[in-house]
């Protein structure tokens, strides 16, 4: 059965495992989500889970927000995501789901925005190789050929400087390694996409086996 919950990144530590082997791991703060709307396919065309997560104040939400997790007789969150994986049978609004959901063993795929690199050359965001420093060559850390001379304009797809990070990104088939439902923390084996403190997506891994 599928699960999901949403949480924020606290960052990074090491454990030790029964055998002796130090496992890094990511700390996951996910404090009890609330569905905040079950969705089906005769209503809504899809059957779907909304949960949302951390309280934002009132001020900063506006009056649909406020309506709408009124249903769920919760505040306004920060953090609202879909999970159309899970069975929606099993859940109501106003229901809260806490980190116990998973357990020690489980395979997950984890979502976040990666960290943002601002403008970066070719080499570093595509992993370009750096002409000849010496030997009086001009050609150093360009992008190399924009393409033939045929139809005169550069084709897309061309790997050439610009904007890197900040996109959405999710790591397949992560381990956990423990979960502490006192202090609603997820321990996740490895590393998990954006900064410290940055939103992020756990469910149940699509592609385990």
């Amino acid at each position: 059965m599928t699960k999901g919950i949403l949480g924020r990144k606290i960052g990074m530590t090491q454990v030790f495992a029964e055998n002796g082997d130090l496992i890094p791991v990511t700390v996951i703060e996910a404090t009890p989500n609330v569905v905040l709307q079950v969705k089906s396919v005769e209503g809504d065309g899809y059957a779907a889970v909304q949960l949302g997560f951390e309280d934002k104040r009132e001020k900063l939400a506006n009056k649909p927000e406020k309506g709408h997790v009124a249903k769920a007789n919760t505040a306004p969150k920060r953090f609202i995501r879909e999970f159309s994986e899970i069975d929606a049978e099993g859940y109501e609004v106003g229901q809260e789901v806490s980190v116990d959901i998973f357990a020690e063993g489980d395979i997950i795929d984890v979502t976040g925005i990666s960290k943002g690199k601002g403008f970066q050359g070719a080499i570093k965001r595509h992993g370009q190789s750096r002409g000849p420093m010496s030997h009086g060559s001009r050609y150093h850390r360009r992008p190399g050929s924009m393409g033939p001379v045929a139809p005169n304009r550069v084709f897309k797809s061309k790997a050439l400087p610009g904007r890197m990070g900040g996109e959405q990104i999710t790591i397949q088939n992560l381990e956990v390694v423990k979960v502490d439902a006192e202090r609603n923390v997820i321990l996740v084996k490895g590393n998990v996409p954006g900064p410290k403190k940055g939103l992020v997506k756990i469910k149940t891994a699509v592609k385990a086996k």
